[in-house]
């Protein structure tokens, strides 16, 4: 198991693979157990075709809502 996978917490340093903004979606291929990291709007983009071939999908665009739930308080 990879470091990655033993603690799934994105954080900051997480960068999407399309376009460099922060990552909250993390995907392993199950092919190749390839690893590719999205911003939430490219997860959208590529998920009816990567979602058929990924063994981990793991999302966390909820930190999106919830930190501006937070700032509105």
């Amino acid at each position: 198991m990879t470091a990655a996978l033993a603690d799934p917490t994105m954080t900051a340093i997480d960068r999407c693979d399309r376009c460099g903004a922060q990552a909250y979606v993390r995907v392993v291929l199950e092919t190749s157990g390839g690893e590719l990291l999205f911003c939430a709007h490219h997860a959208r983009a590529v998920e009816p075709t990567l979602r058929p071939l990924a063994s981990v999908w793991h999302d966390e665009t909820n930190r999106l809502t919830d930190k501006a739930a937070l700032a509105e308080d």
